[in-house]
């Protein structure tokens, strides 16, 4: 019997990896599709994953020359800069209020709480000062006069009456911060006027108070009133004199020498008699 012995094939080529297998440390390419565009070539995905990382790392920016910024710079100004303004100077050295000489002073008359007009017009000078508002401010006064009074025992003394009780008259300017700060002062009403708004006085009834009330010189001949508790009509009676226990009416009364005439019943006549009003009582 005999042997065959087949020659050894000439060296073939490696075989091939059935089909879906991948060998070890061999990169898989994508499937292409019928249709669909090929594939993009290994240095386009790396460079796609490079530009990834770049945006995900801002920080991590490739070095680069630095630009020269000494233009821009010049043209606008960065964050940290101010752009260029004209000079003013600081608010509390501008003067927005008018001039001295612009503002309009007149008499006014306000209402107070009666029997606080001293302290009140006090108050009102604390706020002015506290609020700097001098320059539109002159005088604030409490109307008075001076009047004689008798006491039980017919000694004389002078005293002060108020002719206005629950007014002080104020010469000012008004504007916005001067009525503001009258009006928030404790005790004080508002400025008599018509519709609320102020009404200046007439010159010769301020003339005729602060005369009165020693602010101006007194007129010559104006002597000292006296305070007489009694008006025209009142039913009085003689308390000594003369005509001691004689009843009356209150004719006339004469502040400046205190008397006071009264119509007596004398043999069926009314006579008018002038008495010192301290002989006199009401009935």
């Amino acid at each position: 019997m005999s042997v065959v012995i087949s020659e050894p094939e000439s060296a073939t080529p490696q075989s091939q990896p059935p089909e879906g297998i991948i060998p070890p440390g061999v990169e898989a390419a994508p499937l292409a599709l019928p249709g669909a565009p090929p594939p993009p070539s290994h240095e386009a995905v790396e460079a796609a994953h490079e530009l990834t990382e770049h945006s995900a790392a801002p920080d991590r920016l490739p070095d680069a020359a630095p630009a020269d910024t000494s233009a821009s710079q010049s043209a606008e100004p960065g964050e940290d800069e101010e752009p260029d303004v004209p000079f003013a100077p600081p608010l509390e050295l501008i003067d927005e209020t008018v001039a001295d000489e612009d503002l309009k002073f007149d008499w006014y008359i306000l209402k107070v709480q009666v029997n606080r007009e001293d302290s009140i017009k006090d108050a009102l000078w604390r706020r002015v000062k506290m609020n700097g508002l001098e320059r539109y401010f002159k005088e604030i006064v409490v109307p008075t006069e001076d009047v004689v009074e008798f006491t039980k025992t017919g000694k004389r003394r002078v005293v002060k009456r108020k002719l206005y009780p629950g007014y002080i008259l104020v010469n000012m300017a008004v504007s916005d911060e001067s009525w503001f700060v009258v009006r928030e002062t404790s005790g004080i009403g508002d400025f008599t006027g018509s519709a609320g708004k102020p009404t200046p006085m007439e010159p010769r009834d301020v003339e005729r108070i602060l005369r009165s009330s020693k602010v101006l010189p007194e007129e010559e001949g104006a002597g000292v009133k006296t305070a007489i508790p009694f008006k025209t009509g009142d039913r009085v009676r003689v308390k000594e004199g003369y005509f001691q226990n004689f009843e009356g009416d209150v004719h006339a009364i004469d502040e400046t020498h205190g008397r006071v005439t009264v119509m007596i019943n004398i043999f069926g006549r009314a006579t008018p008699v002038e008495i010192e009003h301290w002989q006199i009582e009401a009935v």
